[in-house]
Order: structure tokens, then C-alpha cells, then sequence
């Protein structure tokens, strides 16, 4: 029995996630407690929840304190099947997060995996938006030799969320190293800016515009696509993700969400600063990819490195819970300004 004491280091919900995730891979028995320790209401949430539910669907587990609000969990996996699987939250929690969840559960299937999530949402604070997991982290993977594939059916926001979308993924269990201390010379810049039932108020175009000022401010082009959608009538939203590229690799990534009376050139100017720092450090991976790849390190053979500009509490809790749960070893060195983050 793996024992995880989710109070240690974030106390987040990132430490019950992962934890799962890789009982399932290893098929061994899981027991968390002090689940979100830290967090102002602890213990399990709808989208957590669902994603120990969707989890314990891909590995035929069985699960035993998955209640709203519980704060100890059993895990009990079993053979990784794969196939269609169906996954509703019900809320506006965060349809990335729960993919983040489950995609390495994905790549040790014995079948392709059709992951369906409805009445989530695409965009919301505190997580990734869905257009950054498609455009920063899924092409980034796909260097490790992940296949997969988020396609969005209805883009969803707080507070009522109901949006939805589909992630497919090709198994692979033997993973490429990942290696990337070079910044190399910058490509060129892009970005998606989406806003749903907005159009009238040219929220999309406004963000876009906002971005792509503040980077021309600082140096930077970018061409940057305008998404007027009309998927989710039942709640008006917006947001906008933006990344850069260089010849030898590097996908630096940035987004911003809107919110209620939060202006629309805010939330692109927020984004394009996020981006321009992580380029101005160099950066060959940005903050918040950093501490996604931590568990797809962990789970190749051989040496993978990367240059960031911070270590996160998110980077430190993940780098602690590999390193507890399949024997690894990270070490973090600062160089100059950037942190060189190692899995030996």
C-alpha cells in the first residue's frame, strides 16, 4: 500500500491527482489523506472527485472515501483497459485539470483511450486553459512521444461552466527523454483569442489586440487568431493563450482568462506579459509547463532536462512525489538566472 500524505508541500490538489495517476501505472494500491490539506475549503471538490472517478474507470479500480469534501481516499487499480470513457463534472471545475489527471493513465492502456468530458469548464482560474494544453503542452509531449488530442465541443467558464470536450490518446508507456538547455533564436509568436456569446462587444478581437500591442512594445510579433464562439449560450466567456517558439525546440507558453468586469484588454495585456518574461529570462520552459512534465520525466528512462525562470511550489511538490513514488531522482541547480531542473 502506497501511503501519501497530501498536507505535505502545496497541499493541493495536484498531489491527489498525480498520486493516483501513478498508482494506476504501477497497479498498486493507494492511501492518501489530509487531501487539499491546505486549502481554504479542504478535502475533495467536484472536479476532484471526477477525477478520481474517471481514473478508477480507466483502471477498473476500486475506490472508498470518494464523497464530496472527504479527505482520506482509498485507491485500488486494477488492469489499464482504455476505450470510450465518460466523465461529467457538473461544475465549472477545470476539464484540463482532469485530463492533466488522467493522460498518464492514458498512455499505459492496452487500447486507444476516448476521454468525453461534459458540464466542466475549458477556461477557469487557478489551471491551464484548454487552448494552452492543445498549443503549449500536448506539441511538447509529443516530443517524449505522447500522440494525443483535445478537441473542444463547447468552451465553458465560470460559474456555470457546462462546457465540454474530448481528449484521445494512443498509448505508449516507454517514453523519450526530454532535453532542452538551449533558448536558440525566436521563431515567431502566436495565439488564440476566444470569447463566447461576446461577439458584440469584440471581446475577442480586443484581447488579441491588446497582446499582440504589449508584445510589439517589447520586440515581439505576433499573429494571434480571433475565435468569435457561439458554442455555450448557457455562459458567456473569454480567454486567450499565447506561445512562442525557437529554432531549437522551445514552446514558451502564456494565458490569461476574462472575468466579470475585468476589461477585455486587460486580459490579453496580462497574458503577453506572462509570455514576455518567461522570453526575456529564456527561458526553454515556461513556469507553468514545467511542473506538467515533472511526471512524464519521471516515467522515462534516462536523463531529461530543462532551464526555467522559477520553481514553483507546483514543481516542488511534484518533484517530491516522483521522486517518493517511483524512485527517482531530480535536482535543481541554479544557472544565472534560470533554474536547470534534472532527472538524472
Amino acid at each position: 500500500m502506497i501511503e501519501i500524505d497530501g498536507s505535505q508541500k502545496s497541499g493541493s490538489g495536484t498531489i491527489l491527482r498525480l498520486s493516483i495517476a501513478i498508482a494506476a501505472i504501477k497497479g498498486q494500491p493507494l492511501h492518501i489523506t489530509n487531501i487539499r490539506q491546505s486549502r481554504p475549503q479542504p478535502g475533495l471538490k467536484h472536479q476532484h472527485l471526477e477525477s478520481v472517478l474517471t481514473a478508477a474507470k480507466l483502471c477498473n479500480a476500486e475506490v472508498k472515501g470518494a464523497t464530496l469534501g472527504s479527505r482520506e481516499l482509498w485507491f485500488t487499480p486494477h488492469e489499464i483497459c482504455g476505450g470510450n470513457v465518460e466523465a461529467v463534472i457538473e461544475t465549472a471545475g477545470s476539464i484540463p485539470m482532469l485530463f492533466l489527471s488522467t493522460l498518464p493513465i492514458c498512455l499505459f492502456a492496452q487500447n486507444p483511450v476516448r476521454l468525453h468530458v461534459a458540464k466542466g469548464g475549458t477556461d477557469t482560474i487557478h489551471a491551464p486553459t484548454i487552448n494552452y494544453l492543445r498549443n503549449v503542452l500536448l506539441p511538447t509531449l509529443a516530443k517524449m512521444g505522447v500522440e494525443a488530442e483535445i478537441v473542444v465541443q463547447k468552451y465553458g467558464y465560470y460559474p456555470k461552466g457546462m462546457g465540454e470536450a474530448t481528449m484521445t490518446v494512443k498509448p505508449n508507456p516507454r517514453l523519450k527523454p526530454f532535453a532542452l538547455e538551449t533558448f536558440g533564436k525566436l521563431k515567431g509568436v502566436k495565439g488564440v483569442s476566444v470569447c463566447t456569446f461576446l461577439a458584440d462587444r469584440q471581446v475577442a478581437e480586443r484581447q488579441s489586440k491588446a497582446a499582440q500591442t504589449q508584445l510589439a512594445q517589447n520586440g515581439y510579433k505576433a499573429n494571434t487568431q480571433v475565435v468569435n464562439d457561439q458554442s455555450n449560450p448557457i455562459q458567456k466567456g473569454s480567454s486567450i493563450a499565447l506561445w512562442a517558439q525557437t529554432d531549437t525546440g522551445v514552446l514558451l507558453g502564456a494565458d490569461a482568462i476574462g472575468e466579470l468586469w475585468k476589461m477585455a484588454e486587460d486580459v490579453g495585456k496580462e497574458a503577453a506579459r506572462t509570455l514576455i518574461a518567461e522570453l526575456s529570462a529564456q527561458a526553454t520552459v515556461d513556469e507553468f509547463l514545467a511542473d506538467m512534465l515533472i511526471p512524464y520525466m519521471a516515467l522515462t528512462e534516462g536523463k531529461s532536462v530543462f532551464l526555467a525562470r522559477a520553481v514553483s511550489e507546483h514543481i516542488e511538490s511534484n518533484i517530491w512525489l516522483m521522486e517518493k513514488m517511483l524512485n527517482t531522482r531530480f535536482s535543481i541547480k541554479k544557472v544565472n538566472n534560470l533554474y536547470r531542473i534534472e532527472k538524472s
